[in-house]
């Protein structure tokens, strides 16, 4: 589904993403986590066509891709903030009609009762405006906006940061049965590992533009990192404990 080879992004005279070379078969779902900063959402930009100053070849279920923007249907991108990146003033209604139309689709309003039912809404939050719908609920229909257009493969960027811990356990799952019974492709960025090892089979620690290690998930919640870097952020992804801030105390 993806292949990317040698490829760089910058913003103005900065390289934000390195010589980055990796693919993603048809179905998997594939994560990348780092620190802020390390170009994790810059390399998703790139794949989803955002960001145009970019190096290197990049090929989406066997097309190379141009450096200009796109605007095809077969990727599609989640936002971190879903109420940030829903207009306040427009209803759920206009938010899935939108791309519907961009794209000559006919049938709108059976395609977008189809999508809310799917991300697990009701028709009564169709006509909705984004500040009347929760957080959870923004994001479901942020979910179905990316996937109305019926895509092979969704980045996520941060889907869950947003969330509080119960919220985010209902979205996980969600994203786990929309992947299975629609065979989906996941790119997933993010910097909580759990999330990461909840969804993705495999994954890539990436620092300062550049992956440094890449591994399963399985190596990941078993602690078998190979580069100092991913144990670090394997460590401090473990949080605060009683017993580490009593060592602590003791060493000072």
């Amino acid at each position: 589904m993806i292949a990317a080879h040698e490829l760089s992004a910058v913003f103005g005279a900065k390289t934000v993403v390195d010589r980055v070379s990796f693919s993603v078969a048809a179905g998997e779902a594939f994560g990348i986590v780092g620190e802020t900063g390390s170009g994790k959402s810059t390399l998703l930009g790139v794949i989803a066509g955002l960001h145009d100053a970019w190096s290197g070849s990049l090929a989406l279920d066997g097309v190379a891709q141009p450096r200009r923007r796109r605007r095809g249907g077969g990727a599609q991108m989640v936002f971190q903030d879903p109420y940030g990146s829903l207009h306040p003033r427009h209803t759920v209604d206009r938010a899935l009609a939108e791309p519907l139309a961009i794209h000559g689709i006919a049938a709108a309003d059976a395609t977008i009762a189809a999508s809310l039912a799917s991300v697990g809404l009701e028709p009564r939050h169709r006509f909705r405006y984004p500040h009347q719908l929760s957080g959870g609920q923004r994001q479901r229909v942020a979910l179905a906006r990316a996937l109305i257009l019926q895509p092979k493969l969704l980045l996520l960027d941060e889907p869950t940061a947003a969330l509080d811990a119960s919220v985010q356990a209902e979205i996980l799952a969600l994203l786990k049965r929309l992947r299975r019974t629609l065979g989906l492709t996941y790119v997933l960025v993010s910097h909580n590992l759990a999330v990461i090892a909840e969804l993705c089979e495999r994954l890539a620690v990436m620092r300062e533009g550049r992956f440094v290690e890449e591994l399963a998930a399985t190596d990941l919640r078993a602690g078998r990192a190979r580069q100092p870097y991913t144990l670090e952020l394997i460590e401090a992804s473990r949080g605060w404990s009683r017993a580490a801030a009593k060592g602590s105390r003791r060493a000072l």
